[in-house]
């Protein structure tokens, strides 16, 4: 997995009726752009994540969704 930032990180819902969770990649923390990555939630709480295999990442900035 290799992100940069401005990259959006999709987390997968893992139950029926689960929405997935989408935070911003704002800092990549790993080599090469592999994780760790700190990333912001939309209420703008920033952590740190190493995401699992119910990830992905959408590689599109913001202005390319637009």
């Amino acid at each position: 997995m290799q992100a940069s930032t401005g990259d959006r990180l999709v987390v997968h819902g893992r139950t029926v009726g689960q929405q997935d969770h989408v935070v911003e990649i704002v800092e990549v923390l790993g080599p090469d752009g592999t994780p760790p990555y700190r990333v912001r939630a939309k209420d703008g709480h920033e952590t740190i994540m190493s995401p699992g295999p119910d990830s992905v990442i959408d590689h599109r900035k913001a202005a390319d969704r637009a």
